[in-house]
């Protein structure tokens, strides 16, 4: 494989087809490795608490402003930075040490989250400072994010990497179905503020646990050399493969519409129901739990094709536009249990997908492009679909979240069929009536 930056990576192998489904004693398969053990542990931590502090944050900025399209802005000014320098991220990451460049983005997640404690604490926070360190936070995401994608990979190897993405799906999941409540009761009891400094402490316990792994067992990837074009090369690789880019069409019209779910139930919980802090915390735990039996599922997929990701975008926002039709409170907190698990199974076999379809020597900057979408697209929408709400109301904000994203899966799929890209023969023709899990 050539370094020069003129010279495309060589495609991947094809991807090996499991024709039947992996054993029971394999579900958790990637725990087997001693570093990923350790290292999951503490991102059970660490996801509960940073959604405990998504989860504060957002409320905080509802009670600052009263504004919908208020708590859109603190969306957008976590994903902006995403949105603008995402791919620069990736460049990076193939770069450098993405152990060494992770326990340098947790700890300033530590000084970030521990300002934001202090200023809520003390009762001088504005909601231009939770603006501000909202971006910040977005710009050290902009390294973190792939760079912990491609580190899975060096800490479980190429064997286990699906099982590993599934299990790590279901532990932040997990911590999405802890992490609300918990905050949600905080919130109620003392307010936002002790939120944040449990996500200080978290991440100092990541950066510790980082320093505790054996860089023996470690896969390491060797670094990208410096060179001119790195950035064109990666955008390039991805372009021409359908399985990278039509995930990532996919996900970005997802991530833009249907991604912006803090901002739509802030509005279910505080202007439909008026179920306050408390019922905010346990329709975002609805979708968590959902979510996490989805990930849970996903470890028993015998194969991830492109029919499954989009015949999962498809129904992922049917169920979001049945749940934006629901009247009562009751059948509309186990609607969202559907819409996570859905929504679960297809981000986990996008993410996969991605992953084992790119070359392991530009895999930061194709992942770096992955990220972009999904976190970068939440940029656009939370303002996008905070005006929506404001305007027509949540239940209409949820039905476009929903709809939007069904429509593009709709003609994303009759173009890859008509094209024959699903597989060699077009035996999927009905792909959007199967069970696509």
């Amino acid at each position: 494989m050539s370094a020069s930056s003129t010279t495309l990576p060589p495609p991947t192998e094809p991807l090996p087809i499991q024709a039947t489904r992996p054993p029971w004693r394999h579900t958790l398969i990637a725990l087997s490795v001693p570093n990923f053990r350790l290292f999951t542990a503490t991102n059970l931590v660490a996801m509960t608490a940073g959604w405990m502090q998504r989860i504060a944050q957002d409320w905080l900025v509802l009670q600052l402003t009263g504004s919908v399209a208020q708590v859109g802005i603190t969306v957008a000014c976590q994903f902006a930075p995403m949105l603008l320098f995402g791919l620069l991220g990736g460049v990076l990451v193939d770069r450098f040490s993405k152990r060494a460049l992770m326990m340098i983005t947790q700890g300033s997640f530590a000084v970030l989250s521990a300002l934001l404690a202090v200023l809520t604490l003390s009762g001088v926070v504005q909601a231009w400072h939770i603006w501000a360190i909202a971006f910040v936070v977005g710009m050290v995401t902009v390294i973190d994010n792939p760079a912990r994608q491609v580190f899975v990979t060096e800490i479980v190897g190429h064997e286990h990497l699906r099982n590993a993405i599934s299990v790590n799906s279901s532990v932040f999941q997990l911590g999405g179905m802890i992490g609300p409540a918990l905050s949600g009761a905080l919130l109620v009891a003392v307010g936002a503020g002790w939120s944040f400094g449990v996500n200080a402490i978290a991440c100092v316990a990541v950066v510790v646990t980082l320093g505790f792994l054996k860089v023996s067992e470690l896969h390491r990837t060797p670094p990208a050399p410096r060179g001119k074009g790195q950035l064109v090369e990666g955008l390039r690789y991805a372009v021409r493969k359908p399985t990278i880019i039509v995930p990532v069409i996919l996900v970005a019209f997802f991530s833009v519409f249907a991604l912006t779910m803090p901002v739509l139930l802030s509005a279910f919980a505080s202007e439909v129901y008026d179920v306050g802090a408390g019922g905010y915390g346990v329709f975002n735990s609805a979708v968590a739990i959902g979510a996490l039996a989805g990930a849970l599922l996903s470890t028993r997929r015998a194969t991830v094709r492109l029919r499954t990701i989009v015949g999962g975008v498809f129904w992922t926002g049917i169920l979001l536009v049945v749940s934006g039709s629901i009247p009562v409170i009751a059948p509309f907190t186990v609607a969202l249990v559907a819409v996570g698990m859905s929504q679960l199974l297809f981000q986990t076999a996008s993410n996969s997908l991605v992953q084992l379809s790119s070359n392991v020597a530009i895999r930061g900057r194709v992942m770096s492009l992955y990220v972009l979408v999904l976190l970068g697209g939440q940029a656009i929408g939370g303002p996008l679909m905070g005006q929506v709400v404001d305007h027509f109301g949540a239940h209409v904000g949820m039905v476009v979240a929903g709809g939007v994203p069904a429509a593009a899966a709709a003609v994303v799929g009759v173009v890859v069929y008509l094209f024959g890209i699903y597989e060699p023969t077009r035996r999927y023709a009905m792909w959007v009536w199967g069970v696509w899990v």
